[in-house]
């Protein structure tokens, strides 16, 4: 599991080097939160991603797309060869997911906010359809700061969507410095709780508490995983640090990052 996550964070930093742009601090947070949805949670098959009664999973925190192909990558749904060519002209693997682009991306994301419009569709689709599948989108807590955030989550308390987990990224930084500066968001927990859902607690990076509270009962109403982590989890010099919300590493910090690893 722990090697899994240092390979998932390696190539990380490796994609975002090799393509002199990315998004590594916030990619590097979620590598836990994406290994329990992927490798045990999740119902998806790589070798059939189309497959009808799959469960759905949409980043919307899209800029930190590197440890969305990482993962996939890991699972079997592209060569990992493919990570070389990370926000290179022509490549699959865009700076923000491309669904029309790479199988296993449900949907094209990156303006903030509006993927958890996309996954309470999706959730509220399936539910009409009386389908079983289950969707779970990941949300950075800075992207809160959007209205669209809290339509949606008023939609997905009305409608029931006891079919849909939001993972909120709570590492408490976004581009231009700590959240609470730029647009403080107050008591996340209890904002999440009066918009009608059951919230749980976790640590972003504890594995076991992750999965606990994804294996949580649905109590007839969605569920929100609020998951603290560290922006730029596992590399020293980038933990709790926003300057490294989107920058690359020069080819020093590169090789003392990949050390460290």
């Amino acid at each position: 599991m722990a090697s899994i996550n240092n390979e998932i964070r390696k190539d990380i930093i490796d994609m975002v080097y090799n393509a002199s742009s990315g998004h590594i601090g916030g990619a590097l947070s979620l590598v836990e939160i994406m290994h329990v949805l992927y490798f045990k949670v999740m119902n998806i098959d790589p070798k059939n991603p189309e497959m009808s009664e799959r469960d759905y999973f949409i980043l919307s925190k899209g800029h930190a797309s590197a440890v969305l192909y990482a993962t996939l990558s890991h699972k079997g749904f592209f060569d990992r060869e493919e990570l070389k060519t990370f926000r290179k002209f022509g490549t699959k693997l865009q700076g923000h997911p491309d669904r029309k682009k790479l199988k296993g991306v449900e949907a094209s994301t990156g303006s903030l906010g509006q993927g958890v419009s996309i996954a309470v569709g999706c959730a509220l689709g399936l539910k009409a359809s009386s389908k079983p599948n289950k969707v779970y989108t990941i949300v950075g807590d800075g992207e809160m700061q959007e209205g669209s955030f809290w339509e949606a989550s008023m939609a997905a308390s009305h409608y029931k969507l006891d079919n849909f987990t939001l993972v909120i990224d709570n590492n408490g930084l976004q581009i231009d410095g700590d959240n609470n500066d730029v647009m403080s968001l107050g008591d996340i927990k209890a904002k999440m709780s009066s918009f009608g859902f059951d919230v749980y607690s976790v640590d972003g990076h504890d594995e076991d508490a992750l999965l606990k509270a994804f294996n949580e009962p649905m109590n007839n109403k969605p569920k929100c995983i609020l998951a603290k982590t560290v922006k730029g989890k596992g590399v020293s010099f980038m933990e709790n640090n926003f300057g490294w919300h989107g920058k690359a590493p020069s080819k020093e910090e590169y090789e003392k990052a990949m050390k460290e690893l």
